[in-house]
């Protein structure tokens, strides 16, 4: 039957399409691309172009045994790769006394947190219900159901 063999083709093509788009937009947290690295040229404008070959050398980058293919283990190496690099760049720009330790002080403080606190206590308490934490968690399942991300199962 031929669709026996269609569907996990599909399936597969779909989880390389999607690993390599992961893979060329980086995690959230990552410093974001320079506009002059991606501006090849040097002209002041991006191109379709410019954008492409930049995802491209992302990938090539990735793609360590030069095959045009992705495995498992070159993304996991990749990501691996990027981990590595935001823990160095952490303590370069953390570890204020240089020891090689980051104290609970030296750590960066949330941004929001403040903020997304008095989001969740909708009731103004100056505490977290555990309907407020319930509600925010749907609440943000939603947002990110909405955006195409898969949902968080954090308790």
């Amino acid at each position: 039957m031929k669709s026996a063999k269609f569907i996990p083709a599909i399936l597969i093509t779909a989880v390389a399409v999607t690993g390599t788009s992961v893979l060329a937009a980086g995690p959230k947290d990552r410093e974001p691309v320079s506009f002059q690295e991606l501006d090849a040229n040097g002209d002041g404008q991006l191109t379709k172009e410019e954008m492409e070959a930049h995802r491209t050398q992302r990938f090539t980058k990735a793609d360590s045994d030069g095959d045009g293919q992705l495995s498992v283990e070159e993304m996991q190496a990749a990501a691996q790769k990027k981990a590595n690099d935001r823990v160095t760049n952490m303590f370069e720009r953390h570890d204020a006394n240089k020891d090689g330790f980051l104290s609970e002080d030296e750590l960066p403080k949330p941004r929001r947190a403040g903020k997304m606190f008095d989001h969740i206590d909708a009731d103004n308490s100056g505490t977290i219900s555990e309907q407020e934490y319930a509600d925010a968690k749907e609440r943000m399942g939603r947002k990110h159901k909405k955006h195409g991300k898969a949902g968080s199962d954090d308790s």
